[in-house]
């Protein structure tokens, strides 16, 4: 089921990604071609870009795509790999998306209650509804580093 709804989240950041790319390409062109730009236009960059960010994090984590240093990692023994994936996910990745997720509860409801907008003259409103996506995207980044504990741990018992 995790996998189903991560996979949909990719999709969903892929089309963000190509929505995000074209915007870019016309706001530049707008602003050096025709002296043209747009307060609430770089802000949608801006929160496309989060978008892209924030879901990117779990697919990432799911297909093992995420930096990390191999100059010894690569060498080393299933197990020993094994051994450093769940040592991180339990002690780096899960205490600082817990984190996140306590601290970003707070940081969303306040958002919410003041109707957040942006400061800018011309800027978008709705900005608490971006915000919202960060604990929602530090949740499902948690539930993938259980899910790799558990897989990582069947694999050193079989090892």
């Amino acid at each position: 089921m995790l996998d189903k709804v991560i996979k949909y989240i990719a999709k969903f950041t892929a089309f963000i990604l190509a929505v995000l790319v074209v915007l870019i390409v016309y706001d530049a062109s707008a602003r050096y071609l025709f002296s043209h730009g747009s307060t609430a236009l770089q802000e949608l960059e801006w929160h496309l870009f989060d978008v892209v960010i924030l879901f990117g994090i779990a697919y990432t984590m799911k297909e093992d795509a995420h930096v990390r240093v191999d100059i010894f990692y690569a060498s080393f023994s299933v197990k020993t790999k094994v051994i450093i994936n769940m040592i991180a996910s339990l002690f780096f990745i899960l205490p600082v998306s817990f984190l996140i997720i306590y601290i970003g509860l707070d940081f969303v409801a306040m958002s919410f209650s003041q109707h957040e907008a942006s400061c800018d003259p011309g800027g978008l409103e709705y900005r608490f509804l971006v915000k919202s996506l960060m604990p929602l995207a530090f949740l499902f980044l948690s539930l993938q580093a259980l899910k790799d504990i558990k897989i990582n741990y069947f694999i050193w018992k079989a090892s």
